[in-house]
């Protein structure tokens, strides 16, 4: 399957540049059509398809679940790129009495949403739009037409706010359950949201802990405005705001400060005016760079990448090295028995150099040891039951240590896949080696015999005739047939009896290198045999997942890609701003307790 894919990019990079070619300036590889594509920049359409990839290759090794986030950034993806891009669809959201509704009317510039005492006051989503096309993203937000506005009656509004679409949020701790059901859908649907706070609920824990943490990543496109300040002297809205920035960078939420990105945090008085424009002229720089969408995009990859994490990074180096696989190598080798075969290959090979270069007297010997023991009525005893069972055990404990090897660090789906891997490939393979073994026969059954073996019988037979020579003129003398001389048949007898044990000795000595090499050459074939064996029903497929592993964990990087998030950066902010912070601490409390 990784093969297959690797083809099909190629074989599109390939009609990409046929079809591309002399078609104009920038023309080549780099236009291949991907799955997202429309008016979203390179890196990120890079992160959305490694995304994607890495989705469809994770499938059947993570769970559903912790794929289901990443499913969802994807299928927004795919329906925002879809919608206008010369839109910017901004939520105001906030706690019940913080001022939402009218500052919603101050940047329209128009009473829209309905203003009052009442609890909740604003019930459903409503949209204001700055110009025309947004039909598109307010279907996608499901607000109905009859909520939708624009702010002058038969005009456009401020040009510099052309392409806004502004959304007022029902009361995100609102008591109608609702309510706060469609604050959560919008909020993932919107390009960017307006917090809007007041010197009362500023410090809300279901505010800080419900929503501003959990999208701390989303920095970029958030502002952060404190309301009503004209409730408060100047150097109390100060301290408030300060205290304000504090808690945001506790949880985590990156201060555009010094030029770096990331939240706008500011205060205003929408009854009163104060700030109302500096904000409208931040929401206006935000609209026309038309940038939001893509760094809303990027922050949900972000967040679906963090919560990924634990599925694709590994704690360590992860892999079979070379140690494990001849660790591995070796275990097989001893449950098949290899140095056992070729330690009695060795020993059938001297025993038989020895025995055709012995001399006549010892093979009668031996024969006839040998017959009186086949002859014996004692019983043989039975090779042990637990041997088939031992080499059975040793072949799993091999399988599971290499598995071990093999996983140790992977993320747990991983480390499962590849454990998988190697049990399947287990089933089956004591009984392969034993076939294995049985193919290439017993290498102790007819050793091959060297060409010097013939001389070496021939000078035993001399031997052996002289011994008869020398005992026969020894006895042609005792009986008076030949001449008596005890010397010369004495001599020939005793050259035959030493030459015999002599020449059987030089054999002896001569047959060790051969019969060392004959065993360590039987030896290695079953090795390798065996080797081969569990290599491709054991190694091959434990390779094939941390393939597939290795490919995932390059798309995983792709898709957290190089540039830091928004929680890194809060995190900086947080080293920055921990001083600063903690000085005003106690002043903050105090200006809070004075506007309540």
């Amino acid at each position: 399957m990784i093969a297959r894919r690797a083809s099909e990019r190629a074989a599109l990079k390939e009609e990409a540049g046929k079809g591309l070619e002399g078609g104009g300036p920038g023309a080549g590889a780099e236009d291949v059509p991907t799955p997202f594509g429309g008016h979203y920049g390179r890196p990120l359409r890079n992160r959305l398809d490694a995304l994607h990839e890495l989705v469809g290759l994770s499938r059947a090794r993570v769970e559903s679940d912790a794929l289901a986030e990443a499913g969802r950034v994807l299928d927004e993806a795919a329906a925002r790129q879809r919608l206008s891009s010369r839109h910017t669809v901004i939520a105001v959201a906030g706690p019940t009495g913080s001022g939402k509704s009218t500052l919603f009317n101050a940047l329209a510039g128009v009473s829209v949403s309905e203003t009052g005492l009442r609890r909740p006051t604003t019930a459903a989503p409503i949209a204001l739009s700055w110009s025309e096309g947004a039909a598109g993203l307010l279907d996608r937000l499901a607000i109905p037409n009859r909520l939708r506005r624009r702010p002058l009656a038969g005009g456009t509004g401020d040009t510099e706010l052309q392409g806004l679409v502004l959304v007022d949020l029902p009361d995100h701790d609102s008591a109608v359950t609702a309510h706060r059901d469609q604050v959560d859908r919008v909020l993932g649907l919107v390009d960017g949201v307006i917090w809007v706070v007041d010197p009362e609920k500023y410090a809300d824990a279901a505010l800080h802990e419900r929503y501003l943490r959990p999208l701390a990543g989303h920095a970029e496109v958030t502002f952060v405005v404190l309301n009503q300040i004209d409730r408060l002297g100047t150097d109390a809205a100060d301290l408030v705001l300060d205290d304000l920035r504090r808690l945001l960078d506790e949880d985590g939420v990156a201060l555009g400060e010094h030029g770096e990105p990331g939240a706008t945090v500011l205060a205003l008085s929408a009854l009163t005016g104060e700030g109302v424009p500096e904000l409208r002229e931040l929401v206006a720089r935000f609209v026309q760079e038309r940038t939001a969408p893509e760094r809303r995009l990027s922050a949900d990859i972000d967040a679906a990448a963090a919560k990924l994490r634990h599925a694709y990074v590994a704690e360590g180096r992860a892999g079979l090295d070379e140690r494990s696989r001849d660790a591995f190598t070796d275990r097989l080798a001893a449950a098949v028995g290899a140095q056992a075969a070729g330690e009695a290959a060795e020993r059938v090979w001297r025993r038989g150099a020895i025995r055709a270069c012995g001399t006549p007297w010892l093979r009668l010997y031996r024969w006839y040891e040998r017959k009186r023991a086949h002859g014996s009525a004692e019983p043989h005893p039975a090779p042990p039951a637990e041997e088939e069972l031992t080499a059975r055990q040793r072949v799993e404990q091999a399988v599971r240590i290499v598995a071990d090897d093999a996983s140790r660090g992977l993320p747990a789906p991983w480390a499962q896949a590849v454990r998988e891997a190697a049990t399947r490939g287990a089933d089956g393979l004591p009984e392969a080696l034993d076939e294995l073994a049985l193919s290439l026969g017993d290498p102790a059954a007819r050793p091959p015999r060297p060409a010097w073996w013939p001389a070496a019988v021939l000078a035993q037979v001399v031997m052996t005739l002289l011994q008869i020579f020398g005992a026969l003129w020894l006895v042609g003398q005792i009986i008076g047939v030949l001449e008596p001389g005890l010397l010369p048949p004495v001599l020939v007898m005793l050259a035959g009896i030493v030459g015999g044990p002599l020449v059987e000795w030089a054999c002896e000595g001569a047959v060790k290198g051969p019969a060392r090499r004959y065993g360590q050459e039987a030896e290695r074939r079953l090795r390798e045999a065996a080797a081969a064996c569990g290599r491709a029903r054991v190694l091959d497929p434990v390779a094939a997942e941390l393939v597939r592993y290795r490919e995932v964990r390059e798309q995983y990087a792709t898709v957290v890609g190089s540039r830091p998030s928004a929680r890194v950066l809060g995190a900086s902010a947080r080293v920055v701003g921990g001083y600063r912070s903690g000085t005003r601490r106690l002043g903050a409390t105090r200006a809070g307790a004075r506007a309540r």
